[in-house]
């Protein structure tokens, strides 16, 4: 593979203060030329206004996010080596960090990687691309990945790409979907906290299976023993089927997702949970208020809904969404009941949640407690100064009613 530089790419004068605080991402109105014979996907050095040089990424010019940094030193070459050492240092952080046995070994910016993921579900691993440049770096990327996993005994059964992403399109990608290697049955058998799970990583959502909330689920086991339970935007069951492995009386899982509850289903009779887990397809935003309306109450109450907000432009909606659904929920838990509840969107910071759950609770007409404040799981590092790698939020509360 051709890694040769052949073109710089200047900033403006004052230009780029993100990247130059630790950030990875260069704008299009950040750039003043683009010097050298050079394709969109391609290698570039990277120099400040006065010809400093900040490092080495790759171009595209069809992108407003128009450089991705692959390093900020200006005398290291991207070579094969340099790729497999970003590879093999994201691996040994994961194994000083989470349970291996599934995992998001690669998280884009994050592992230093921009534009990539990779979840390793077992012995199988899902690919993600998001950017041209990294589009080109895949396959070494990946023979890398091979030969480290084989370093631990770990032999890949068979890799899926799942590029289908939207977000394709503003690099000017197609989308795909499809075997990276021989073709597998791809239902893959997964153990996580204890609970067993089928994913389906071709037709699944995103990659197949929401690993970043692995540890928040396991928080959540020690409040539902002999617990009735109502897990909101359950996907395939996962918060459900820890609350029903955790001694739960009663677990009722909803999801508007039809594949979703048939997916959770399959998952609760894996673990022979199907006489305490029950799976209902039905609106969230519909059900809550019929459910309030008819004074049920449960122990605990979960809430994992999708991003409400992809964007900026759309976060005050995005806000009277959350405050809607917790509002319901906090009426819906019993006096000293407890509530888990959280956000995706990166765009939604920690900050307006926190303001929009106390907004909730005003108008819910309950206190709270906090028992605990938690993120994504350490295999979803939050990269400080990376502010798109710090999406998830998650809070656990006990209700309280009379006081």
């Amino acid at each position: 593979m051709d890694f040769t530089v052949k073109a710089a790419v200047t900033l403006k004068k004052g230009a780029a203060k993100s990247l130059k605080a630790g950030g990875l991402w260069i704008y299009d109105n950040e750039i003043d030329t683009i010097m050298g014979s050079v394709e969109d996907g391609e290698l570039v050095r990277v120099k400040d206004f006065d010809g400093y040089v900040l490092g080495t990424g790759f171009l595209n010019r069809k992108s407003r996010l128009t450089v991705r940094m692959l390093t900020r030193e200006k005398d290291t070459e991207i070579t094969e080596a340099f790729l497999e050492k970003r590879v093999r240092a994201a691996w040994e952080y994961r194994k000083k960090t989470v349970d291996t046995g599934s995992c998001r070994l690669i998280f884009g910016e994050a592992d230093f990687l921009p534009g990539l993921v990779v979840d390793k579900f077992s012995d199988v691993c899902v690919v993600q691309s998001l950017a041209l440049g990294m589009e080109r770096l895949k396959p070494v990327i990946l023979e890398a990945l091979k030969r480290v996993l084989a370093e631990d005994g770990i032999v890949l059964r068979g890799i899926y790409e799942r590029s289908d992403a939207k977000v394709r399109e503003q690099e000017g990608m197609e989308r795909m979907k499809g075997f990276l290697s021989e073709p597998f049955d791809t239902e893959v058998e997964i153990v996580e906290n204890g609970v067993r799970y089928l994913v389906d990583v071709a037709d699944g959502q995103k990659t197949g299976f929401f690993l970043d909330q692995k540890y928040n689920r396991l928080a959540v086991q020690r409040l539902c023993q002999d617990a009735e339970v109502l897990d909101c935007f359950t996907h395939t069951g996962s918060f459900a089927l820890n609350a029903g492995l955790a001694g739960a009386k009663q677990v009722l899982g909803v999801d508007a997702s039809e594949t979703a509850v048939a997916q959770a289903e399959k998952n609760a009779a894996l673990n022979g949970l199907s006489d305490r887990v029950s799976f209902r397809c039905a609106d969230v935003f519909e059900l809550l208020p019929e459910l309030v309306q008819n004074g049920k109450q449960y122990d605990v109450v979960i809430l994992d809904p999708p991003a409400f907000t992809k964007s900026r432009s759309s976060v005050k909606n995005a806000a009277k969404g959350y405050r809607e659904i917790n509002r319901r929920g906090f009426s819906l838990v019993k006096d000293g009941g407890y509530l888990c509840t959280c956000s995706c969107s990166h765009f939604m910071t920690p900050e307006l949640f926190s303001e929009t759950l106390a907004q909730a609770a005003r108008d819910a007409h309950v206190r709270l407690r906090q028992v605990e404040y938690r993120t994504q799981a350490p295999d979803h590092p939050i990269l400080w100064s990376a502010d798109e790698s710090y999406y998830l939020k998650f809070y656990i509360f006990q209700v309280c009613k009379s006081f």
